[in-house]
């Protein structure tokens, strides 16, 4: 025992002196913390119950007093619009999280800070009673030096009061979303002490150039040296900055640069050093790449300070109207994730912080649906989500939480300039994203160009403002939803949508075709279900008039399932489109929208849409180009035996020409093909084909399933669907086809 115990503690010292010589030591505070809460602005008493960090206060044990009104579990779905963030059914309580942490005195002449990587709503901390200072960001980390207030060698009491949403500031930078209910308050990120030397890297920018060969790396050094008190006095200090480049597996280094600067005494001070980079290997959806930058800064006693920052080399770019990826043309294909309406799902739990589940959610589903793109919406995600992305290829729009409420300028550009210098680091992020459907001309017009050029590598989107209100927009962000939907959607038809007519040209897609700028199709399909196959609030209407009242689960996911698929196909036959991202893969259940799950979250169980998303989201693919006839009620059956003409549109996203064959089916209610026919294909890429179809209609009246099989040559079938009506009948069945069929 005596010998485990003696090893241990060599270990532990030979660590320490590891990380002393690399200038930075990082205590992680992640794990169980004692936790509570009081109606006042007090600490309590006593603390009776305990927490996980990361988390948000629901996973409290024993539970906090109002869990069941933060979650409740909805028997049936009443249709509603919005929600009033200030209506609420629940007491606002204060947070209050306590830790012991032992100090080594090896810390003893280290600058110590306690970094908490986000935290909702209003932050303060206080350290052996000292108050240590209080923030209202929510998405970007809260950071306090507090070496004043350490003791070493012994055990150091660490108090974190988070408020409750209905306390954030009025000039606070977003959280405001108009179909959320309850905002839960909690530490949902890392947190972590760390101590250097006097002078600190505050944070490290990473910024590629493939196109010029280089790496931009930009800085921002605090110097906690006291500042000038006498006349003479020193005001800055000279400091030296070594970057090296490495491969992240093999640690191969590939460049490195060092360059001496002034840092101002009890103050940050920005630098930025340029290293020219011939040799590497580009960051790829499939082939995801990684570098390590290391940064060590010198002072005239030697390492102060040393930090690493994953990356990757690769520029994302527009031109014209589309985007490209290192140079190449790149249409997106994906969806999106609500994480902050998740965090108010009874199913929630932990998973966010399951780093199995999430990998599961943000790879294993998006690599088998060809999505290379997920916009992050109304609110950002844990910093590991980004790390996964990196890691496995997956590209992010990464939107803020502006909706509604947006605060007061001078704190957006606050939050809004951190955000970029804390997150700016990880290749997935594609695309900055300011607003969500709103506008802002502080933003668009003065904040984003200041933000580019802090980071030019990216493209920023600005909600609905458009290039008539923007000195210069980039993208723009079009959410076409069409059919019967509860509230007017700028574009919508709220009467009559020809699903599956791939030439339908409402006012917003003509808009989409005469814009100048890379339009992105980041939302659309108004036909959201909870995971128990019910309508969620704001489709209620929506299933009535297509399915009639009390319709089963089935026909929900059903419907569902075709709907997405024809709108996606819609989209995707637009050729001036530079990308769609259908809505939503993650959300709340029991809410406004939903997801395309069933039964519990945790088991991440698909349902019939991200089956059907595997044609949809293909690459390559024909489409069937027809109006639907089994939901819409706009079209006479067809005459038995008559002859059925219309067009395959062909779609490739390939920087090469697919050629193959399709394979046209007539299948009846009770899965027979009763007429077959085959040709030869060409898809150019980028560019939409028409091909001509001709087919005779069976003799029989009834329900059926007109299929086009597209089979790329060394690739899998795509398959595109229609119902079609043939001839009177008192009902019409219809075959259901799997989706996985050969």
């Amino acid at each position: 025992m005596k010998i485990t115990i003696l090893l241990f503690n060599l270990l532990l010292i030979l660590g320490l002196a590891q990380a002393q010589q690399s200038g930075r030591n990082t205590l992680s505070l992640n794990g169980t913390w004692q936790f509570d809460q009081t109606t006042n602005a007090f600490p309590p008493a006593k603390f009776t119950r305990t927490i996980p960090v990361p988390g948000l206060v629901h996973l409290a044990e024993p539970k906090i007093l109002d869990y069941d009104k933060f979650f409740k579990r909805a028997d049936k779905v009443e249709a509603k619009q919005q929600h009033n963030l200030y209506d609420i059914d629940y007491t606002p309580r204060y947070n209050w999280y306590r830790k012991m942490v032992f100090i080594p005195k090896d810390f003893q002449d280290k600058e110590g800070i306690i970094t908490i990587k986000k935290s909702q709503y209003v932050t303060q901390v206080y350290v052996n009673g000292f108050d240590m200072g209080t923030s209202m960001a929510c998405y970007t980390p809260v950071e306090f030096p507090i070496t004043k207030a350490l003791k070493v060698g012994v055990e150091n009491e660490i108090l974190i009061k988070v408020g409750d949403r209905v306390w954030l500031p009025s000039e606070a930078a977003g959280s405001t979303d108009k179909e959320k209910e309850h905002y839960l308050p909690g530490i949902w990120d890392d947190v972590e002490l760390s101590f250097t030397g006097n002078v600190r890297i505050n944070r490290l920018l990473v910024l590629p150039s493939v196109a010029n060969k280089k790496i931009t790396v930009k800085a921002l050094i605090r110097n906690f040296k006291p500042a000038q008190i006498f006349y003479g006095d020193a005001m800055s200090d000279s400091v030296t900055l070594n970057i090296s480049i490495a491969e992240k597996i093999t640690g191969k280094v590939i460049a490195t640069k060092s360059e001496r600067y002034l840092s101002k005494r009890d103050n940050i001070s920005e630098v930025e050093l340029v290293l020219p980079i011939t040799k590497f290997t580009n960051w790829t959806t499939d082939q995801p790449f990684l570098y390590l930058a290391t940064a060590t800064l010198k002072t005239d006693k030697g390492i102060s300070d040393e930090t690493a920052k994953q990356f990757g080399m690769r520029d994302f770019t527009r031109k014209g109207k589309f985007f490209y990826l290192n140079g190449e043309k790149t249409i997106l294909r994906g969806t999106n994730v609500t994480l902050q309406r998740f965090f108010e799902d009874p199913d929630c739990s932990n998973l966010v912080w399951d780093k199995k589940w999430v990998t599961k959610l943000l790879v294993e589903y998006p690599k088998k649906l060809n999505w290379n793109m997920m916009r992050i919406c109304v609110g950002i995600v844990p910093d590991f989500w980004y790390d996964i992305a990196d890691e496995n290829g997956l590209m992010f729009q990464n939107e803020w939480l502006y909706w509604q409420n947006h605060g007061w300028d001078d704190q957006i550009r606050k939050e809004y300039t951190d955000w970029v210098w804390t997150d700016g680091n990880h290749p997935s992020i594609a695309i900055w994203d300011a607003i969500n459907e709103n506008w802002d001309n502080y933003i668009g017009n003065q904040l984003i160009p200041e933000l580019k050029k802090l980071d030019p590598s990216r493209i920023w989107d600005s909600g609905y403002m458009t290039a008539d209100q923007m000195q210069s927009d980039e993208m723009d962000e079009p959410h076409p939803y069409q059919g019967v939907i509860s509230w007017i959607q700028p574009g919508a038809n709220r009467d009559v949508y020809p699903l599956g007519n791939l030439d339908f040209k409402p006012a917003i897609l003509q808009k989409i075709q005469e814009s100048g700028t890379a339009q992105l199709a980041n939302e659309y399909g108004w036909i959201w279900l909870w995971r128990n196959g019910m309508p969620s609030k704001l489709t209620v209407e929506t299933y009535t008039y297509y399915l009639g009242k009390n319709s089963t689960p089935e026909q929900n996911w059903e419907l569902q399932a075709y709907w997405m698929q024809l709108e996606t196909e819609w989209l995707r036959s637009e050729p001036s489109l530079a990308g769609v991202l259908a809505f939503c893969y993650l959300a709340n259940n029991y809410g406004y929208t939903g997801d395309w799950f069933s039964g519990n979250i945790q088991d991440l169980k698909p349902t019939l849409t991200l089956d059907w998303f595997t044609h949809a989201f293909a690459p390559a693919g024909l489409f069937i180009n027809m109006t639907d006839e089994r939901y819409i009620k706009m079209n006479e059956p067809h005459q038995p035996g008559s002859n059925l003409m219309f067009n395959l549109v062909g779609v490739n996203n390939n920087p090469v020409t697919a050629t193959g064959s399709v394979k046209i089916k007539m299948i009846d209610s009770t899965g027979k093909s009763v007429s077959e026919q085959i040709q030869k294909v060409k898809l150019t890429s980028f560019l939409r084909t028409d091909i001509p179809v001709s087919m005779t209609l069976p003799s029989q009246p009834g329900g059926y399933v007109l299929v086009a099989e597209f089979t790329p040559e060394n690739g899998k079938t795509v398959i595109s669907r229609r119902f079609i009506k043939i001839g009177k009948s008192e009902n019409y069945n219809y075959y259901k086809l799997d989706p996985f069929s050969k």
